[in-house]
């Protein structure tokens, strides 16, 4: 019996070609044909219209995006100290921003949304409010509009026009 090996460099590269051939197809299919790539999309209404008919807070909705903004996921929910509306969006960019109101007071809202690191960074004038900018966790920034009634905190890592964009359509 000989100590080499019956099978050649050339056997390998051909079976790894047989595994990888099928692999590249499906990938292909499921981008090409499927949609594999694209962000799937909700309709915020029900969530927006849940909010508003709690008349916990004053509901605002994004008026004038154009068509590039993706809302990619809206709820509603009551929780402890009061109730929230989240809004997931896309922006043209591809980058994540939420839109969060909320009726939880601001000083156990902040630091739960932004985390004990989240600072405020100076106000900006946005759609005639005044928002105060915020360090958030991570490679995010946040814009926060501080209410009698509210908090709204739009946070994500989109660039900072995108979230001025977004906070001042706020209707």
């Amino acid at each position: 019996m000989s100590g080499k090996s019956e099978r050649s460099p050339k056997d390998m590269a051909i079976s790894l070609l047989v595994l990888l051939v099928p692999i590249a197809l499906l990938l292909a299919f499921y981008r090409g044909f499927l949609g594999g790539d694209q962000a799937t999309t909700v309709d915020p209404a029900p969530a927006i219209e849940q909010a508003r008919s709690a008349n916990v807070f004053p509901v605002s909705q994004p008026q004038g995006l154009s068509g590039d903004w993706k809302t990619v996921s809206a709820r509603y929910q009551t929780v402890e100290g009061g109730a929230n509306l989240r809004l997931g969006y896309l922006t043209p960019e591809g980058r994540g921003v939420q839109l969060l109101q909320s009726s939880v007071p601001a000083d156990r809202l902040l630091p739960a949304e932004l985390t004990s690191q989240g600072q405020p960074q100076g106000p900006t004038e946005l759609a005639g409010r005044t928002w105060q900018l915020y360090t958030a966790r991570g490679n995010q920034q946040a814009l926060v509009l501080l209410e009698p009634t509210r908090t709204v905190i739009v946070v994500g890592d989109a660039r900072d026009n995108e979230l001025r964009e977004l906070a001042g359509s706020l209707r």
